[in-house]
């Protein structure tokens, strides 16, 4: 708790060196129409000993995205969020709320704009890349991560990952490779087609 109410302090006010750093990253990803990459998830939970690893690959394309990891699959259309459990052949059909507290894929670039606080933490090496690191702080007490770090390249402002770290431990780290900001993908690609899984269960929760 200590921990947390200094962290109150030292976010009282945004930092305009981490403004700038995160106005460039912005800048950069919104002249890119569309983009696919390939991502790496981790969860770390140094005191419980975990750490597991999921690869997998992001596309995107404005707000519409589609997350493929060897556990799920998460395909977002602006409207609407099918996640398709491959383990059951099951998927669970919701209605997308811009709102909530997780970080999307499709977010995670302007979520600094509004309804956090962000901080200058330092320059590090990622992967052998020179970064720069920003806190992100929400506002909002009860919201399910108390703290986002991102790793910013210093050399053209893209993002290599991002930790988000929750209350009861867990990190839960996303890095990205191979980024490939030159593909034009169909928006049928944004939408999960039943056909191609036989037999699935679907479970609608809008």
């Amino acid at each position: 708790m200590m921990f947390w109410l200094g962290g109150l302090v030292t976010f009282a006010q945004n930092d305009p060196q981490a403004k700038e750093i995160l106005d460039a990253m912005s800048a950069k990803y919104k002249k890119i129409p569309a983009y696919s990459a390939d991502i790496t998830s981790s969860l770390i939970n140094e005191v419980d000993g975990i750490n597991e690893e999921f690869g997998g690959k992001i596309t995107v394309k404005g707000e519409m995205y589609k997350l493929e990891m060897d556990d799920q699959i998460v395909i977002n259309n602006g409207t609407t969020v099918w996640t398709y459990l491959p383990d059951v052949n099951e998927v669970n059909i919701d209605t997308y709320d811009p709102d909530e507290d997780e970080i999307s894929p499709s977010k995670i670039y302007d979520a600094y704009k509004k309804g956090y606080k962000y901080l200058y933490v330092g320059n590090e090496t990622d992967n052998g890349i020179a970064v720069s690191v920003v806190d992100l702080v929400p506002n909002d007490k009860d919201a399910q991560f108390f703290k986002i770090r991102l790793f910013i390249a210093k050399k053209d402002h893209s993002l290599k990952s991002w930790t988000m770290f929750d209350k009861s431990g867990n990190k839960y780290k996303y890095t990205i490779k191979n980024f490939n900001g030159s593909i034009s993908p169909k928006d049928g690609t944004f939408a999960f087609d039943a056909t191609k899984y036989p037999g699935v269960e679907i479970i609608d929760l809008r």
